[in-house]
């Protein structure tokens, strides 16, 4: 009995070093609950194994930055591990990884908003208590930590989430990063305001309070979503005026293959009637040449080149080859969907590839673009082949990634070597470059 008094008395008295042992696993509570808001919320894959990594080292860093440096210090540490992880680490974007940051910070604020005051006013004690009575401390995020797997389980059910493109313009970047830096002072005053004020205020105002919070994250997570929902829609109309022009291209070949329909017919049985079998496969191979072009444009289609962005900046190259009366072949087994590597530096590698392979053609006499993408599951890797005629023989293909080396005139001999910049920010990215006696070839490897 003696032994329960005093577990009861330590428990009901303050002392720091108790309350700090008992919330050390609720940091590891917290930090998962913290991975499941914001993976369910913003549809982060993460790996079992990324997940573990993750709670064990967050929690750690939480615990030794509060023992080490102490509040409100130790959030500026917290916070910039929890970036550094998923954005370096995990490769998540960099708007993921501040999301990551403020959808737990800003559920966990609105709930403590909600229940610290009600909570001090039934036992009729005060915010210092809370933090250093271990019984308080263990009840009251018990009840925090309730609610917010509540919370949880109502955006796993109906099934909430905010898709964000990475392909977002300058401006709508801006805009968007000034909304959640807003949201995080906002965030960080109700904070401060809370844990120091919080036993003056009547229940009525702190009731108020966490509506009008409420109330303002929700506004602003809807204006983002018709933000992105308005890039979309801008996406889409500028994916359709491509494909418009992709069909028109295909139109005019088709129209004018029908036109001279008969006069193919005639031509060919004129060769047969004279047992002409030379003339016959000359002009079978120039009539093969016309079908390979209409079967290129077949492939520019948005449900192949499944990715607007990618799309539009290929029908865009497509569109300038043929201006310039170059041969471009197209092939196709891959997913854009599941690309592995971010698509912003992926477009900028393949439009600087297909820049210079253009401006490497156009200067031939035969002019010809070769572009090949293939995904090889059993060596789990993505390959892209950019492979053109050129004329420049002595080219060396080492020196062509220097900065300002450029065998065009009037080019800064930039790009490859932002490509190679680029090569070096992935660990699983890698570029060959290679020559023969007609064609010159970048093949672009992405392992996963």
């Amino acid at each position: 009995m003696e032994i329960l008094n005093n577990i009861w008395s330590l428990l009901t008295t303050e002392n720091e070093f108790v309350t700090s042992i008992i919330t050390f696993p609720f940091y590891f509570i917290e930090t998962y609950l913290s991975l499941c808001i914001f993976t369910t919320f913003l549809k982060m894959d993460l790996s079992k194994k990324k997940q573990l990594i993750y709670v064990i080292t967050i929690s750690l860093v939480f615990i030794l930055s509060n023992l080490l440096i102490g509040e409100p210090f130790n959030v500026i540490i917290n916070y910039g591990c929890i970036f550094l992880l998923l954005f370096a680490v995990y490769k998540q974007s960099f708007m993921k990884s501040i999301l990551a940051i403020i959808l737990p910070f800003a559920i966990f604020g609105a709930l403590t908003v909600l229940i610290l005051n009600p909570f001090l006013k039934i036992l009729n004690i005060s915010s210092n208590t809370v933090v250093v009575v271990p019984l308080y401390k263990f009840v009251y995020l018990c009840c925090l930590y309730l609610i917010a797997v509540l919370i949880i389980l109502i955006i796993r059910r109906k099934q909430f989430h905010f898709t964000l493109y990475p392909d977002l313009d300058k401006s709508t970047n801006r805009m968007l990063l000034g909304n959640l830096v807003l949201g995080i002072i906002t965030l960080c005053m109700q904070a401060i305001l809370t844990f120091y004020y919080i036993n003056i205020v009547p229940i009525a105002v702190t009731l108020l309070n966490f509506i009008l919070l409420f109330s303002y994250f929700l506004l602003s997570f809807y204006s983002l979503t018709r933000t992105m929902d308005l890039h979309v829609a801008t996406r889409n109309l500028e994916n359709a005026e491509s494909y418009n022009n992709s069909l028109t291209v295909l139109y005019d070949n088709v129209k004018g293959f029908k036109h001279d329909f008969d006069n193919m017919l005639n031509t060919i049985g004129g060769y047969i009637e004279v047992d002409d079998m030379e003339g016959l496969k000359k002009y079978y191979s120039e009539l093969k040449t016309d079908c390979v072009r209409v079967k290129n444009v077949q492939l520019l289609n948005p449900s192949i080149i499944n990715n607007p962005g990618i799309y539009n900046l290929i029908v865009s190259k497509y569109q300038k080859a043929t201006d310039l009366n170059i041969k471009i072949n197209f092939e196709f087994f891959f997913d854009f969907k599941h690309l592995h590597m971010p698509i912003y530096e992926f477009s900028r590698i393949l439009g600087i590839l297909l820049d210079n392979a253009i401006d490497a053609a156009k200067e031939c006499d035969e002019k010809e673009i070769s572009l090949r993408f293939r995904d090889s599951k059993k060596h789990r890797v993505q390959i892209i082949i950019v492979e053109n005629t050129y004329n420049d023989k002595d080219v060396d293909t080492t020196k062509i990634f220097d900065k300002g080396v450029s065998g065009k005139e009037n080019h800064s001999g930039i790009g490859l070597w932002e490509v190679r910049q680029i090569e070096k920010r992935f660990n699983n990215i890698v570029l060959h470059t290679s020559k023969d006696d007609k064609f010159f070839k970048q093949q672009l490897e992405i392992y996963y």
